[in-house]
């Protein structure tokens, strides 16, 4: 399969924004194409932006900021404390949360959730996202859940070898608060990038893959 080379026509300081409901969900959705991301561009400024969560759970966002960022992460972490499961009731508040944020920041590259998520703070997180940053290149990430609600994403990041581990590993250990639900287990995020990693024939077999809605490409000589 023909690649892209995306890290390049970012730049090397480019601002990347991740959103997420929830304070695992960009892991779960992006966390290893994070760790390459950072590791590939060191001088890259991160926002990461979570939305729902209390003192245990916040605790566990900055500790996996420092984990997948590295140092100096939680100068763009940006914790909020909405109720978990009620995001589209408060759509108003956490809209005015985007708002300040994009006053604050112009992010090249987003990740985010997919606005088809079934999960309905998920959805509202995609849905806004696209209502306030309109001219950004956005990727959406996929979680495993419940609702079945897994497509057929056309953007594929291969993850370079040990680097799915890695994030499964980081995952399970610094979310012991999810660690009674049933889903959450080390199987099932290995299980999903290695279905990806087929899909794109990933030369370590491993892959995490992103609904990219808009993107345009330029040619050599065309206008821009």
């Amino acid at each position: 399969m023909r690649a892209l080379e995306l890290t390049q026509s970012l730049g090397e300081r480019p601002v990347v924004l991740c959103l997420g409901a929830h304070p695992d969900d960009i892991e779960i959705g992006c966390g290893g194409t994070v760790l390459q991301l950072a590791a590939a561009l060191p001088r890259a400024e991160w926002h990461w932006l979570v939305l729902t969560g209390n003192a245990l759970r916040h605790e566990e966002a900055r500790q996996s900021a420092r984990r997948f960022l590295g140092e100096g992460a939680e100068t763009g972490l940006h914790l909020e404390s909405f109720r978990d499961g009620f995001l589209p009731w408060e759509g108003a508040a956490v809209k005015e949360r985007f708002e300040s944020l994009k006053r604050e920041i112009r992010p090249d590259l987003i990740f985010t959730h997919h606005r088809h998520d079934r999960h309905q703070d998920h959805r509202l997180v995609g849905e806004l996202t696209w209502n306030t940053w309109r001219d950004h290149l956005v990727f959406e990430y996929e979680i495993p859940k419940y609702e079945g609600d897994l497509g057929q994403p056309q953007s594929y990041v291969p993850l370079d070898a040990g680097i799915a581990e890695k994030k499964a590993d980081a995952v399970i250990e610094l979310f012991p608060s999810q660690k009674e639900r049933e889903w959450f287990d080390r199987e099932l995020l290995l299980g999903l990038m290695r279905v990806r990693g087929a899909e794109c024939n990933a030369p370590s077999r491993h892959a995490e893959a992103f609904h990219v809605p808009k993107w345009t490409i330029s040619l050599s000589g065309s206008p821009r």
